[in-house]
């Protein structure tokens, strides 16, 4: 089983710009669609953007489309989300995890999470 691990969260001033990474072990994820979901506390988790397992076709939410990318590099295992004109409802815990290409939804395991906090 795909055990995943976000890092790069941190606290960033609106407008500001992160990075997260994801890493995987235990399979590589080369044949895999992957995604970035977030939780805000009290919501419920969202999907943000997912990234088909060749990398040649992507996805986002209306809601960060034009501020946020998806990447991966199959040969380190590790898919990005970067994050651009970041606002302060953009706060909340990100994960990845592999998805299915056809509806974006989970599919398997999550990570244990990254926080991003966008606050002045």
């Amino acid at each position: 089983q795909v055990q995943l691990v976000e890092s790069g969260g941190g606290l960033v001033q609106p407008g500001g710009s992160l990075r997260l990474s994801c890493t995987a072990s235990g399979r590589t994820l080369s044949s895999y669609a992957m995604g970035w979901f977030r939780q805000a506390p009290g919501k419920v988790r969202e999907f943000v953007a997912a990234i088909r397992y060749s990398g040649d076709s992507t996805y986002y939410a209306n809601s960060v489309k034009g501020r946020f990318t998806i990447s991966r590099d199959n040969a380190k295992n590790t898919v990005y989300l970067q994050m651009s004109s970041l606002k302060p409802e953009d706060t909340a815990v990100y994960y990845c995890s592999v998805v299915n290409w056809r509806d974006y939804s989970n599919y398997g395991s999550w990570g244990q999470g990254t926080q991003v906090t966008v606050s002045s």
